[in-house]
């Protein structure tokens, strides 16, 4: 079984974090809005915890 990427998804959760995950079925996605939200909230003054996030999120989008 061959490895699909998916760039909508991906294009999608660069815009809106976890959307991306929710549009190809996953409840991560879910998890990426509620655990993201925390995060960035608590960290957004260090801009490096909320840029691995966003950035992990949109690889996940387009490799999952």
């Amino acid at each position: 079984m061959s490895k699909q990427t998916h760039s909508f998804p991906a294009l999608i959760s660069f815009f809106i974090p976890g959307l991306g995950q929710l549009i190809k079925g996953h409840l991560k996605g879910i998890f990426i809005w509620v655990f993201g939200g925390i995060l960035t909230f608590f960290f957004w003054w260090t801009f490096i915890i909320p840029f691995i996030l966003w950035a992990w999120n949109v690889y996940d989008a387009y490799n999952s």
